[in-house]
Parts: C-alpha cells; sequence; structure tokens
C-alpha cells in the first residue's frame, strides 16, 4: 500500500502527513520524535491502514514538509495545540500514538479533549524524564545546525547522540536533508526548533504533569527497556497520576526505538485498538 500525501491545519499552520488506509476508517495519527520526520512512523502507518484504519504519520511543526512557527514557538504547548486541532477534523474519535517528543504532544493534546480520543499509545514518554539524558539530543541538533559535508557523518551523528542503530545505507537519509549553497547537508527541520529554550524547559515538566493528571482517556505506554531519559520514579509518578495507565516493556531497546520496531509496535498497537472500543460521538 503506497501512502497520500495530505496537510491538515495545526495551530496557526499546516502539517504536513502522509496517509495509508480508507479516510473514512477509525483515524490513527502518529507524531515522531525530535530530530526525526513522518518517515519514522511510516511502517506502522501502513500497517494499520492495511488493517482496516485511517493511518496518518505527521511531521511536527517546523519538521520535514510542515510549516515553520512564523513565532518561532517551538514548546511542547504548541505541539500540544497542533494535535488539538487535528482532533477537531476528523469526524470520529481518534486514536494518537507518538514517540518521545511527538508522545509529549499526543498526551498534552488529547488530555484536554476525551471525547474525541479513542486511544493514546506512547513510546517511552513520562514524566520527570531525566535533563541529562536530553544532552545527546541537544549535541544532536548543535551538529545539525551547523551541517554535516556528507550523508555518512548525518548518519553517525544520528548513532552517537540518539541512541539508534547506525543506518547501513547513508544515501536514505537524502530524502530527510537539504543542502546549501556550499553543499553541506542539513536536516529538513527549522534550525529554532533546536535551541535550547525548547529542550527540556522546567514548563515541559509541567505540562506533562498537568497532562497526565488530567487525561481521562485509555493510555498505554510502552515503556524502552534500555531508556537513558526515563525513570521508575518518573513511570510510578505516571501510574498514580492516571490510575487507566498500562505500562508494556520493550526489551533490548533504547529511547528512540520505533524507527527500527515498526512492525513490532504496530501489531502492539493493533491488540490494544481491538481492546479500546470506539468511543460513541454524541
Amino acid at each position: 500500500m503506497s501512502g497520500t500525501l495530505v496537510r491538515y491545519k495545526g495551530d496557526g499552520l499546516e502539517l504536513a502527513g502522509e496517509a495509508y488506509g480508507d479516510p473514512s476508517a477509525p483515524p490513527v495519527l502518529f507524531f515522531h520524535g525530535g530530530g526525526q520526520s513522518r518517515n519514522a512512523w511510516r511502517g506502522s502507518a501502513r500497517i494499520v491502514g492495511e488493517s482496516g484504519y485511517y493511518g496518518v504519520t505527521f511531521d511536527l511543526r517546523g519538521h520535514g514538509d510542515s510549516d515553520w512557527a512564523a513565532d518561532g514557538d517551538y514548546l511542547l504547548d504548541a505541539y500540544g495545540r497542533d494535535v488539538e486541532a487535528l482532533l477537531f477534523q476528523f469526524n470520529r474519535p481518534v486514536t494518537l500514538v507518538g514517540a518521545s517528543r511527538g508522545g509529549q504532544a499526543a498526551l498534552v493534546g488529547g488530555s484536554r479533549h476525551e471525547d474525541r480520543v479513542r486511544l493514546i499509545m506512547l513510546a517511552d514518554v513520562a514524566p520527570m524524564m531525566r535533563d541529562d539524558g536530553i544532552d545527546g539530543i541537544r549535541a544532536f541538533f548543535a551538529e545539525g545546525e551547523a551541517g554535516f559535508t556528507s550523508l555518512d557523518d548525518a548518519a553517525d551523528s544520528l548513532a552517537q547522540h540518539l541512541d539508534q542503530p547506525r543506518i547501513a545505507d547513508a544515501s536514505k537519509l537524502a530524502r530527510a536533508m537539504r543542502q546549501d549553497d556550499s553543499g553541506r547537508f542539513h536536516w529538513r527541520w527549522d534550525p529554532a526548533t533546536g535551541h535550547a529554550e525548547f529542550l527540556h524547559p522546567p514548563s515541559e515538566g509541567d505540562a506533562i504533569l498537568a497532562a497526565a493528571k488530567r487525561v481521562s482517556s485509555p493510555v498505554v505506554m510502552v515503556r524502552a527497556e534500555l531508556s537513558h531519559l526515563l525513570t521508575d520514579e518518573g513511570v510510578n509518578t505516571f501510574k498514580h497520576l492516571t490510575p487507566q495507565l498500562e505500562v508494556v516493556m520493550a526489551k533490548g531497546v533504547g529511547h528512540m526505538f520505533t524507527a527500527d520496531r515498526n512492525d513490532g509496535f504496530a501489531a502492539e498497537l493493533l491488540e490494544w485498538l481491538e481492546r479500546t472500543p470506539e468511543r460513541i460521538q454524541p
């Protein structure tokens, strides 16, 4: 099944997506993590599309083919407002799936509209994430802003800083990058998204705690066994604030595991969708 390029309205900008399946089927929306694009969830979106759902994998604001924020707002709440806007563009309850930053956005935005959310499924997202675990992400964005002399250098940066296996064929990164006039490669996102004020500020932790306390939709969190960001304390806090939370352990993987585990993640997601009845809209 091939995807269809789509565009939806976020909060004051447009978001690009790639859709699979029947648009009238139950929608499942996917949101990638920092330093990724909608391609990270392509496999899962295709699988759910082939399984009777409408799978759409989105570029976050400032990433890929989505609009850059004219006001430069890349705080977590802005990503959450984009998710909120998407919920009102479907005529039936939506399932939200997100990894890292995309999971945070799904939780914040989805927690505000229980009647429009069927299920929220998070990949390695919880309150009270370790600040020192963000250091690699900070370094990755800094290197990305300076650019790379080759696609191989970009692949090395991904593996070094984002806890991902090194991609064997670096040429596959070409679609996620652009070249400047000097020939240096840059990731296809707004460099401002990686500025220090947007990478784990206090407001981010506050927003996630508030969302965990507020959310009443079914929530599943797939925890990476080797995560460098989640802590037992954070997961226990999540369970306390969100009594309906279900936690599933993904064995032998690190924080940014979803891009390499699309098939397995999609199978887990489909099982939870079968267990979670679709809400009837009033």
